[in-house]
This record gives C-alpha cells, sequence and structure tokens, in this order.
C-alpha cells in the first residue's frame, strides 16, 4: 500500500480504527472521517465530518484528498448507527437517521470520490455491511435495510465503475466485539458466539485484515462481491 492515499469513514470507531491501522501499517496514508471530536487513530489525519449530509461529506471529501497530497486509491466506509425497535413501534425519524447515516452516506461518499479515482485510473472501494443485511434482525428494520441497500450498492457501483480500474466491494461481518457491542447483555453475547461454528466472534482486527484484502492488489481481479466476516455465523 505503500503511497497510496486511502479515506476511511468512522475511523473512531472499533472496526474503523482497526482498519485504519492496517493500512498505516501496510504503507498507506490514511485520512479518517468521523464526526467533530471523535479520535482520531494515531498517524492519520482527522477530518471532521457529518456523514448524513451530502454537501458535508463533499466538502470533507475534498479536504482528505488535499491531507492524502491527491493520491487516494482507497475508500471504506465504515461508519454506521443503530437506532433498534420493532418497525410498527419505531420512529420515523430513527428509520431516516439510519438510512441517511449507514446508506446514503456510502452513496454521497462514492459519488465524490469517483472523480479522484478515476483520474488515477484505479481504486479499490470497501463498504462495511453486515450479515443481518442479508438475513435480517429482529428490531433492527432500519439496521438491516441500510446494509442490504449497501450489498447492492456496491455491486451496482462495481459495474459502472469496473471499466476505469476501480473496484468495488463490500465486507459482511457478523457480531462483532467492539465498545459498542460489549454494553449488550452478556446473554445476547454468548448467542452471537454460539451461533457461529468457529465458536466465537470476530475483533475488530479481524475484519480489518479482509478489507486490508479487498483495498490491496491481492484482490485485483476481486469486484461486486460480498464476502462474510463472520466465523460461520449466517450459516450455522
Amino acid at each position: 500500500m505503500e503511497g497510496r492515499g486511502a479515506l476511511v469513514t468512522g475511523g473512531g470507531g472499533g472496526i474503523g480504527s482497526a482498519v485504519a491501522a492496517r493500512l498505516l501499517e501496510a504503507g498507506a496514508r490514511v485520512a479518517s472521517l468521523d464526526l467533530p471530536g471523535a479520535p482520531v487513530p494515531e498517524g492519520a489525519a482527522g477530518v471532521p465530518c457529518d456523514l448524513g449530509s451530502g454537501e458535508g461529506v463533499r466538502a470533507a471529501v475534498a479536504a482528505a484528498e488535499a491531507a492524502l497530497d491527491g493520491r487516494l486509491r482507497v475508500v471504506v466506509h465504515c461508519a454506521g448507527i443503530t437506532r433498534d425497535g420493532l418497525l410498527w413501534k419505531l420512529p420515523d425519524e430513527d428509520w431516516d437517521a439510519v438510512i441517511r447515516v449507514n446508506l446514503g452516506s456510502a452513496f454521497h461518499l462514492l459519488k465524490a470520490c469517483t472523480p479522484a479515482l478515476r483520474r488515477a485510473g484505479e481504486g479499490s472501494v470497501v463498504l462495511v455491511s453486515s450479515i443481518n443485511g442479508e438475513r435480517g434482525k429482529f428490531g433492527q428494520s432500519n439496521y438491516a435495510a441500510s446494509k442490504a441497500g449497501l450489498n447492492a450498492l456496491a455491486r451496482t457501483a462495481a459495474r459502472e465503475l469496473g471499466r476505469f480500474g476501480i473496484r468495488v466491494n463490500a465486507v459482511a461481518p457478523g457480531f462483532v466485539e467492539t465498545a459498542m457491542t460489549r454494553d449488550l447483555p452478556a446473554e445476547v453475547r454468548k448467542r452471537a458466539g454460539d451461533e457461529t461454528v468457529l465458536g466465537r466472534v470476530a475483533g475488530p482486527g479481524e475484519i480489518a485484515d479482509a478489507i486490508l484484502f479487498l483495498a490491496s492488489d491481492l484482490s485485483r481481479h476481486v469486484t461486486g462481491q460480498v464476502l462474510r466476516v463472520d466465523g460461520g455465523q449466517l450459516i450455522a
């Protein structure tokens, strides 16, 4: 990844910070887009951004390109939120917020980054989805729908951008041990591990390793794919 610039959304989160660290270790320069005040991964350039705003995303991408000296080649969309609730009780604003931040921001991000990647004649985009985008999840109609949308967006963008040398893929984690999920009840976390065929949930670094593979030339003939990194949780 030497000489390549990488933009990571949600770089202050559990998966995002692990992705930034892996990319930096591989020699990339990294710009982290996250909310103002969010932690910035060590060694990365922090770019404050409201990912729920198309205008905000465009401005942040321009700032990230400048921080990366115009060498943007990798885009990883890790940012996401949850607002859980049964669908017939879910407030409209909770549906709108999750779709806007998880899915809408990915559209704005792809749109804003495509000109730079086209000029370079190459690029790799990785959208962080979820196995819940394939199987659905009780109490997560908004989240599951947003992640299913990311899968479809990745495949469509792969078709449209492949002729410019730009690859687009998605990574679909299962349950991941992060600061957010550590707050869940112990029985929920145990059940997630029991659902896997490997008998445990993933750490953020294991998701980051898969993303590094898709970001690098090791996957240079891979595009339009949804790679599950779930320990076999979906097939169990």
